[in-house]
């Protein structure tokens, strides 16, 4: 189909006043064919305009937008937008902006707001883009030539790298970046914009009501299942409300998803109205006479249920800390993702939370592998039932077991490689082996190991001249752990990849997943972390322990990371020959 497709047409051209007067006469002077200069002058265009804020850096200020008359709506940014809008003054003033003017046989309005909607989501994912001026998601649902939208776009975005490759990277690395993939600029599927417009309508009554605090909206859904996707459009969509400007606040307890969101405020320009805070900080920070509009909690399975040196001096639940303290919050939860004894939600707080939901949506559409719906029944079954049954066939999704740690090592790294400077493509592993205080290793490192392989835990080791110097545009300590270079030398847990994906992930199963009787079981004497293995004391004073249930999330987590292939090694001999048999036995039956 993508052959019967025509190519796009590509205008570049310098964005001031002297040349958008005559932009339409020029067009038809310098492309001297009439077809092609009446696509970009008498139909619908999309149009990018940049300017490099800082050339030594590589950093470009970017604004996307499409019109059905490119020179009228030019000489309108020039004259109008920097009357009220100060980022169009700086585009107006600057001497080295450029105007990439896109036409195409088969533009009508929603493709071009659909072309629009995934360059924004696109240039959000460059780590050149110091700023994208946007201010809309214009997504669209279905439309007569809607099937033609990917394979136009993969065309336009050739041509544009071949015009500006620094600014337009090879989509597969732009694609494989943490920001990309929490992007609030993501086209919805059904599902999510079915479940946004009730969560919007949801917000919307709340916030007319009297009651000051404590209504609940909660997103559910299995690991990929699009709920942090979801979370992003929704927060940039209440961040960037004119009309009646709210107070949102989006929570995180995870560092690394902190990075990303904070790039994204960044990047948006979201920062009046909206910050990124950790969930201690904002409890601390507000009250419940002056509750905030908007709370927003990614991964609210990581929240505290217990008080403890972090969480001191309020309730023992932070979700309803944080309900308390919003007129509305909106929390993504997956209970499969509790990975430590401090996040279990006790019964009777279960039941207050219960109280509280005004609505709830549950996301069941698998969306982070790119794999057959056959291999992700495989998958669910091996990590729910823990039944290994023989795998199935499957062109798209890389299934692969090593009897060397070292050989999968090598695979992961050379994947990255493919992937580019900052390809994710990395090494993970159950939380199997000692990393607390100083080491006792000679090197002073913290080690997975088996045999003579060992490669140290993740957050020791430090980037050099020459990895920082991969990524451009970017302050470096500023990326996630998967997304700096240097990390393809370390091994990963769940504390530094929870919510993010990898392109392959490859895991090393330490001893405390085995395999007996034909079933997967879980050790808790052979985990190392404490989380994990200590007894939680609950509100009445007894001790409990979720060691299994804990091991088996932290499993379910590590392997659910990779989009496109997981690689594994199990330490565990009876485990590692189950896998062997099932992969090598795969059935095609697609």
């Amino acid at each position: 189909m993508s052959n019967n497709i025509p190519s796009p047409i590509i205008y570049q051209t310098r964005y001031n006043r002297k040349i958008a007067s005559n932009l339409d006469q020029e067009i038809k002077n310098k492309l001297n064919k009439t077809s092609a200069s009446n696509l970009l002058i008498d139909y619908p265009t999309v149009y990018i305009i940049n300017e490099a804020s800082n050339p030594k850096k590589a950093q470009y200020t970017v604004y996307v937008g499409e019109t059905n008359d490119i020179q009228r709506r030019t000489l309108e940014h020039l004259n109008a937008d920097p009357k009220s809008r100060s980022d169009w003054q700086q585009l107006q003033q600057t001497s080295n902006a450029l105007m990439y003017v896109i036409g195409h046989q088969h533009f009508n309005k929603s493709l071009t707001l659909d072309i629009e909607n995934r360059l924004m989501h696109y240039l959000s994912g460059v780590n050149t883009v110091h700023r994208l001026n946007n201010r809309r998601d214009n997504a669209q649902g279905d439309y007569y030539t809607s099937d033609e939208m990917i394979t136009v776009f993969n065309k336009i975005w050739r041509k544009l790298h071949r015009l500006k490759p620094d600014l337009f990277p090879v989509q597969r690395i732009v694609e494989e970046s943490a920001l990309f993939k929490a992007s609030p600029f993501h086209k919805l599927t059904r599902a999510q914009r079915a479940a946004k417009t009730q969560i919007l309508s949801v917000v919307q009554e709340a916030l007319r009501t009297t009651q000051s605090h404590g209504q609940l909206v909660l997103v559910q859904g299995e690991a990929g299942a699009g709920k942090t996707v979801l979370m992003s459009n929704i927060f940039y969509d209440l961040a960037t409300e004119k009309d009646h400007p709210l107070t949102v606040t989006m929570m995180v307890n995870h560092h690394q998803q902190e990075k990303v969101y904070e790039q994204i405020i960044h990047k948006l320009e979201m920062s009046k109205n909206a910050q990124v805070q950790k969930v201690t900080t904002f409890i601390d920070e507000h009250t419940e006479q002056h509750p905030i509009d908007i709370a927003f909690v990614d991964e609210a399975h990581l929240l505290l249920t217990k008080r403890s040196q972090a969480y001191y001096g309020h309730g023992e639940n932070e979700l309803l800390d944080i309900i308390k303290r919003a007129r509305v919050t909106i929390a993504v939860y997956d209970e499969k993702q509790v990975l430590s004894n401090n996040q279990i939600i006790e019964e009777k707080d279960h039941q207050k939370i219960e109280k509280l939901v005004n609505y709830r949506v549950t996301l069941k559409n698998q969306m982070r592998i790119d794999a057959s719906p056959k291999m992700v029944e495989w998958l669910r079954n091996l990590l729910d039932n823990q039944i290994i049954a023989p795998a199935p066939q499957d062109a798209k999704y890389d299934l692969k077991v090593f009897d060397d740690p070292a050989k999968m090592q090598a695979s992961i790294a050379k994947k990255a490689r493919v992937d580019g400077d900052n390809g994710i493509s990395r090494m993970l592993a159950t939380f199997d082996w000692d990393y607390s205080g100083m080491s006792t290793n000679p090197n002073g490192l913290w080690e997975v190991s088996e045999g003579a392989w060992h490669m140290p835990w993740n957050l020791q080791l430090k980037p050099t001249a020459k990895d920082k110097h991969k990524i451009a545009g970017v302050k470096y300590s500023d990326l996630s752990w998967p997304e700096q270079p240097h990390t393809v030398n370390e091994i990963g847990s769940t504390y530094t990849i929870q919510g993010l994906d990898l392109n392959y992930a490859g895991v090393i199963i330490g001893p405390s997943v085995k395999y007996r009787d034909h079933h997967i079981v879980f050790d808790p004497t052979k985990s190392k972390d404490k989380k994990v293995i200590n007894r939680r004391t609950m509100h009445d004073g007894s001790k409990q322990k979720f060691s299994t249930e804990l091991i088996k999330n932290e499993f379910n987590v590590l392997m659910t990371r990779g989009v496109h292939g997981l690689y594994l090694h199990a330490v565990d001999p009876a485990l590692q020959k189950a896998l062997k048999e099932a992969v090598n036995k795969k059935q095609n039956h697609n």
